[in-house]
């Protein structure tokens, strides 16, 4: 397929998710409507752009409970790839302000009651904790990208604390979440979205139970620590790929 009908076509695929999005805001007071639609638009994205996904650790989940997933971020595909590799939980992200001003896609965020962040003031920051806390309380899981910003050449960047507060605040376990290769289809400056495969690795929840306030670093440096490990060629075990590994093509949203 022609990279410029590819781009029209993803470009019309978004156009219309969003214009379905919009109008359900006034109704759909926990964005769990719009949210089921982002999923549609999640795979075929994937589909579209020829993208396969590998996912590893899911048996480790309860489907019937919320986590807080923290994650490493590397490609504005990222999204997609977590909403389609997490299909059987409603996702909630933690973004900045600034995202909710872009046009359409910031109305989307607010329309699905995803969670704005405002960095510039710590009284503001912590109110979105405060409902990030209340979207967990009804049984919705919410992503982190503790890096803040994409990582250029996919090393770790530093990790900011507010998702690891989280978990403090609403007792709720963190998932580590290596996401491998998203950088090489999606590069950061680069407009075209290449083919290829992207890897997830879904590590076993820790539980903050047995963590104080005073312990935040290490739990920071403890989930960051795992990403890491994961996230080198010699850990990959994409070769023993089982049922808990699936494709775009082998699961459709439902």
């Amino acid at each position: 397929m022609p990279y410029s009908l590819k781009l029209l076509l993803f470009s019309l695929l978004t156009t219309s998710a969003c214009l379905v999005i919009l109008p359900l805001a006034p109704f759909d007071r926990d964005g769990i409507l719009a949210y089921r639609i982002s999923r549609f638009w999640a795979w075929g994205i994937l589909k579209l752009c020829g993208i396969r996904l590998v996912v590893q650790g899911l048996e480790g989940l309860d489907p019937n409970r919320q986590y807080i997933f923290i994650a490493n971020h590397q490609s504005y595909i990222d999204i997609p790839v977590l909403v389609q590799a997490l299909s059987q939980f409603q996702l909630r992200w933690i973004a900045k302000k600034e995202l909710f001003w872009v046009p359409l896609f910031g109305w989307v965020l607010w329309s699905s009651k995803h969670i704005i962040v405002d960095r510039s003031s710590l009284s503001r920051a912590m109110n979105s904790l405060s409902r990030a806390r209340e979207r967990i309380e009804k049984g919705i899981s919410v992503v982190v990208f503790p890096e803040g910003t994409r990582s250029r050449h996919g090393d770790l960047l530093p990790f900011k604390r507010g998702g690891f507060l989280l978990a403090f605040k609403s007792q709720t376990p963190i998932v580590p979440v290596t996401i491998k290769g998203s950088g090489v289809v999606w590069s950061r400056g680069d407009w075209r979205i290449r083919s290829g495969e992207i890897a997830i690795v879904m590590g076993k929840p820790v539980s903050v139970d047995r963590y104080r306030a005073q312990d935040l670093k290490l739990l920071v440096n403890r989930v960051r620590a795992e990403i890491e490990s994961h996230s080198h060629p010699q850990t990959d075990s994409l070769s023993n790929r089982s049922n808990s590994f699936r494709t775009p093509a082998q699961h459709r949203p439902g």
